[in-house]
């Protein structure tokens, strides 16, 4: 028998938290595949669980000055419905299972889940995403790429809960997400690329890109958008930027894919949005 805990306040959750470390539990999609035994049994959890979607206030989407915040109770579904939503998130949301799992699952629990093939994850990488992490002691407030550190793997402590996912206003006149994976709906990615751009006249002002699936974490670099941004960039074609992010695509070979199909995949992904630009 598991104890649970199911808590209509965030001070008594965090209490709860701190007492027991109780496994934190919103929609569960992932948890009940992780602790499942065998077909047609219940979980078996290590540890006592804490149900969050009673907490009032847990599923909203607000401003914040120029930041959006999402609670970290707010369903994937719910993304999706809200105008407030980046157009990039909602892309990366949409590709997440089918509509009965975004119905309960949480963009929350895609993050604390930490998969390499996060769906959602390029998506909050390129919005320079951060996150609040909450405990009776206090909070603190992380990028997502300092939070999550391998797969499966977070700096979330034992007395903590993520509480909040914010995302900075930004501006951006191209946008790109793509999924690629055995069928469109309920499957793992076998690669997948979020891009951002601001363009003027004949530079780009700004450019952003993630990859997910194809190292241990999300692949992003700011040095080579950096380099690839602004008037001095002007001479570089996308041959030249896709050589720039070759050596940095370090995928595996699983059951669903083989390493070298990866790549070639993603780099021609990135070479289709720099045509764009």
């Amino acid at each position: 028998m598991v104890n649970a805990f199911s808590p209509q306040e965030l001070t008594e959750a965090l209490q709860i938290r701190r007492k027991t470390s109780a496994i934190p539990f919103a929609g569960g999609t992932n948890l009940m595949v992780i602790y499942k035994k065998w077909t047609g049994t219940v979980p078996c959890f290590p540890g006592p669980v804490l149900f969050l979607n009673r907490i009032r206030g847990f599923s909203e989407i607000r401003r914040q000055g120029a930041d959006m915040v999402i609670a970290a109770g707010c369903t994937l579904s719910e993304i999706l419905k809200n105008p407030l939503v980046p157009e990039i998130l909602r892309l990366a949301v949409k590709s997440i299972a089918a509509p009965a799992i975004r119905n309960i699952a949480t963009l929350a629990g895609n993050i604390c889940h930490a998969s390499p093939a996060g769906d959602a994850l390029p998506a909050l990488y390129v919005m320079d995403a951060t996150v609040k992490l909450q405990s009776v002691s206090g909070e603190r407030i992380l990028p997502l790429s300092a939070f999550i550190t391998g797969p499966g793997q977070t700096v979330l402590k034992n007395d903590e809960l993520l509480t909040e996912i914010i995302l900075p206003e930004s501006q951006f006149d191209k946008i790109m997400f793509r999924k690629i994976g055995m069928r469109k709906a309920n499957a793992v990615a076998k690669v997948s690329i979020a891009a951002l751009a601001s363009s003027e006249k004949s530079h780009l002002n700004d450019v952003r890109i993630a990859f997910g699936s194809l190292g241990p974490t999300v692949i992003r670099s700011e040095e080579i958008e950096k380099k690839v941004a602004g008037e001095k960039a002007a001479a570089l074609t996308p041959a030249d930027i896709v050589r720039l992010y070759a050596p940095l695509l370090k995928p595996i070979d699983d059951q669903r894919s083989t390493a070298a199909y990866r790549k070639h995949v993603a780099l021609n992904l990135l070479h289709k949005f720099l045509e764009l630009i």
